[in-house]
């Protein structure tokens, strides 16, 4: 029997609300909608939900707020509506624990390509933490000695430089041989970059990959789209510990892009 997965909509606009609703339920999920922040953290305790849609604008406490109390009672992938298309405010969105946004009027066609994209990584994650084991014959990551400093392994599932492994076969992130955690979304943006070895991922090539198309879609990419991968950038460098200055994997290419830095 196939589970089914659980949607939480927090949306003020009666009108949005209810096409929020449709879509999600054209998406497999089973939903849960409320005009209320209050009543959507509560929602996101009890029922563990898979995704959040939040509004900014809400009647009781603002989406900024909802998300933090979300994101302390919930592992839940927050995708922030927003009508607003202010930089701050997507920096403030993402800061607080939303995951990405949209911005209002959005298409259906659209939100929907992009929850699919989400539901996509998520159920990758997932699969790794259900214990799933990566292909037969391939080592898990817990055997990578700490000692790796380069680009040691050409499988189909491993990747390293300068003491960082990445499997993407387990979905996991190891520097100098100890875990690290980080969300889905750095961990693909994470893998885009370890993955072009070396070559400049630029933020449209980013915002692209999030989106799970192609890098040549074509498809429009904003201001704020670039902005918001900034901030997961940002947020991955602190996890890993990288500096801006001295960078061990990350290196900015300034108005361009990111790609990672020469082997050592």
């Amino acid at each position: 029997m196939i589970e089914r997965r659980i949607a939480v909509v927090v949306e003020d606009d009666a009108d949005i609300r209810g096409l929020l609703e449709v879509v999600l339920q054209q998406s497999g999920f089973d939903v849960l909608s409320t005009d209320s922040g209050v009543a959507g953290v509560k929602m996101a305790e009890k029922h563990r939900p898979d995704l959040v849609t939040l509004d900014i604008g809400l009647p009781d406490i603002d989406g900024f707020e909802t998300a933090r109390r979300i994101r302390r009672v919930s592992d839940a992938h927050i995708l922030m509506l927003t009508a607003r298309s202010d930089e701050i405010d997507t920096v403030l969105g993402l800061e607080s624990g939303a995951d990405e946004y949209v911005t209002k009027p959005f298409r259906p066609r659209e939100l929907r390509a992009r929850v699919d994209a989400i539901m996509r990584r998520r159920a990758s994650t997932e699969g790794v933490q259900r214990g799933d084991s990566p292909t037969e014959g391939q080592p898990a990551v817990q055997a990578v000695d700490d000692s790796v400093t380069e680009v040691a392994f050409d499988t189909a599932h491993l990747r390293a430089l300068n003491g960082l492994v990445v499997d993407v076969a387990m979905y996991s992130v190891h520097v100098d041989g100890q875990p690290t955690i980080v969300t889905p979304t750095e961990f693909t943006l994470l893998e885009a970059l370890v993955g072009a070895r070396g070559h400049i991922r630029t933020k449209t090539d980013l915002v692209r990959r999030l989106r799970d198309e192609e890098l040549d879609a074509g498809t429009y990419v904003s201001a704020a789209d670039e902005r918001s991968v900034e901030v997961h950038v940002g947020n991955l460098r602190r996890k890993l510990g990288d500096s801006v200055q001295k960078p061990r994997w990350i290196e900015t290419v300034r108005g361009v892009g990111y790609r990672t830095v020469a082997k050592r």
